[in-house]
């Protein structure tokens, strides 16, 4: 298991619009951009081999802003299109706080980030949620993914972990930027449980347009 002592300083980051990691989950990305290319190149040349996942905040201003907060995940798996695309799989490592961005000639955009505070995100066993009502949430997941038209896997589904189901949900499920840094940032399982379901709800009440789900 690493330690807050084993992660550097500095890592690459990938911004990138309602994608976020989670801990001990796992995110595929298909990885084509000729900068991002030569970021997961070099990332693979390092002991860590990280990537840090983060989503763009555009300020009046600043268009390339980044939010404070994204999570680390290491390449476990990759592999190689015949004309030079990656398929990789990142797994979940730590969230980070960034403290500034590093200038320099890298094609891709790297941060000098700090991990304190994240200490629980580093553990192998995960996160429980002891209050966690999972009938009542997976009846509230069916009608939410009825009303979106959405299939899944419903045995996969009741046998996963209870961390391995609430960050899956919040990594798959489309939800406003704004509202999936909310899931990344929750402090504990239990918030980020309790996020996703006010979420879902009100999607399931129309959002803004309470006219469309009923």
């Amino acid at each position: 298991m690493m330690h807050i002592a084993d992660l550097p300083d500095t890592i690459a980051v990938f911004p990138l619009p309602r994608a976020i990691l989670l801990p001990r989950a796992r995110l595929p990305l298909h990885i084509f951009e000729p900068r991002y290319l030569q970021m997961f190149e070099d990332a693979l040349k390092t002991p860590e081999r990280l990537i840090g996942m983060i989503q763009p905040c555009a300020r009046p201003g600043d268009a390339e802003a980044l939010h404070a907060i994204g999570c680390a995940g290491r390449v476990t798996q990759f592999s190689e299109t015949e004309d030079g695309r990656y398929m990789v799989t990142l797994s979940g490592l730590s969230r980070f706080r960034v403290l500034g961005e590093v200038t320099g000639f890298s094609p891709y955009r790297r941060c000098d980030v700090s991990w304190s505070g994240f200490d629980r995100d580093l553990g192998s066993s995960g996160e429980l949620d002891p209050e966690f009502d999972r009938t009542g949430f997976l009846s509230l997941l069916e009608r939410f993914f009825v009303a979106q038209g959405l299939s899944t896997d419903w045995g996969s589904l009741s046998e996963a972990e209870d961390e391995l189901l609430i960050n899956s949900l919040s990594m798959l499920l489309e939800f406003e930027p704004e509202d999936k840094q909310a899931l990344l940032e929750s402090p504990c399982l239990a918030t980020r449980r309790k996020t996703l379901v006010t979420l879902i709800e009100f999607a399931l009440r129309g959002g803004a347009h309470e006219d469309i789900l009923q």
